[in-house]
């Protein structure tokens, strides 16, 4: 059997690169692209960061995430043009659309990536890299912008590849090539490897990628909990998880909400996670729906995204089930960073008269029940009287005071 070839795309520095095409089909003689530039919001504002920079910025150490005010201290003449999110969802959805007709196999990550299952289209070219540099090319060709591809037999590798040297370009790195071409690298290069982590592995003694994967899985659970194997395993290469199409994400009951303030503990970031698993379960529960699977997602204030999932043993509307589920999930995934935005999203949706089979060990009926009654209670309280009429003691101190 062939082993599967994975394709990252990654549209380089996409919000400056696609307002700077909108100016110019505007009449605007100044390329975004050539000049120290960058996307910011008001600085009088929560959003007053840098969301993407140009080349000739970057020169001056401008980096994404920063205030806008500190961008403007390094380059005073820095050109900073406001965001256009309806531009950048019009630009994501024909790269998108265009992308899916190559390929159906495309699972879109954020609005500027996503991920391509080489595999189905291989017989219609030479080589992996031979379709990567032509899909490439043609993105070019057709919308104006550039994309790097990062290639391997694992959807993390591909990631990685895609980050390395910009833009315009194509990369590989298979399982095979992770001892040449990453394990020299800082572990700060490793995806998912945030500030916190690295202070961490710096105190171990682990500096490299190399030397993390070398390292003993569970002193690094010791010390990072499960989000230390986690690394591990991406030092070795080690990802078992496949391309998924984006219809599924479409049939499930979610919920996010962006921060007033980043989230720098887990009590914050747990809190918010509460308000987040009430609303999904009360959206459930209306809906007359369970969940069978449980995905929560974090966006740090660098704008990385990360989410995790999981199947429920027992398909619930159970907002303290959800929010058990949420949470463990969160401690998997935190590596740390200040938390710009969290999300709660619930799939594999069955109606709630469906017959479920339990296991002859499953004690958690009872629980559930009086659970059931629980909630069912409290949605016909603040359906009468508003959702502020009854509120968590844990959540008090919350910044809703309503």
């Amino acid at each position: 059997m062939t082993e599967r070839i994975i394709f990252h795309i990654d549209v380089n520095s996409a919000f400056l690169s696609w307002t700077a095409l909108a100016r110019l089909e505007a009449g605007e003689t100044v390329d975004l692209r050539q000049v120290p530039s960058i996307i910011g919001g008001d600085m009088a504002k929560r959003h007053g960061v840098v969301l993407a920079k140009s080349i000739p910025a970057k020169a001056y150490g401008i980096v994404t995430g920063e205030p806008v005010v500190n961008a403007f201290r390094k380059c005073p003449n820095l050109l900073n043009v406001p965001p256009d999110h309806a531009l950048y969802d019009r630009m994501s959805r024909k790269l998108m659309n265009y992308l899916s007709d190559i390929c159906p196999d495309i699972e879109q990550v954020s609005i500027d990536e996503c991920y391509m299952d080489y595999t189905p289209i291989s017989e219609k070219y030479s080589s992996p890299e031979a379709a990567a540099a032509e899909i490439k090319d043609t993105i070019y060709e057709k919308f104006g912008f550039t994309v790097n591809v990062g290639i391997s037999n694992r959807k993390v590798l591909a990631k990685m590849a895609s980050d390395f040297k910009k833009p315009n370009l194509v990369h590989t790195l298979y399982s095979w090539e992770i001892k040449d071409k990453i394990w020299r690298l800082p572990v700060s290069s490793l995806f998912m490897c945030g500030r916190s982590s690295v202070e961490t592995l710096k105190k171990l003694g682990i500096l490299t990628i190399g030397e993390l994967a070398c390292a003993d899985p569970h002193i690094l659970e010791a010390h990072l909990k499960s989000h230390g194997p986690t690394l591990w395993k991406y030092a070795n290469g080690l990802d078992d998880s496949e391309v998924i199409p984006e219809p599924a994400k479409a049939k499930g009951i979610g919920n996010s909400t962006t921060l007033k303030e980043d989230a720098r503990t887990v009590h914050a970031a747990k809190k918010e996670l509460l308000l987040l698993a009430e609303s999904v379960g009360r959206r459930l529960r209306s809906s007359h729906q369970l969940a069978g699977q449980v995905c929560t997602e974090i966006k740090y204030n660098t704008f990385q995204s990360v989410s995790h999932q999981t199947l429920l043993d027992v398909p619930t509307a159970s907002t303290d089930v959800i929010y058990q589920k949420a949470c463990i999930l969160f401690d998997e995934l935190w590596n740390g960073t200040p938390i710009r935005l969290l999300g709660i999203r619930t799939t594999k949706l069955v109606e709630e008269n469906t017959p479920i089979q339990l296991s002859l060990f499953d004690y958690t009926a009872p629980v559930s029940a009086k659970q059931q009654k629980l909630d069912a209670a409290l949605d016909q309280i603040r359906a009468r009287y508003g959702k502020n009429a009854i509120k968590r003691g844990s959540l008090m101190d919350s910044p809703d005071k309503t």
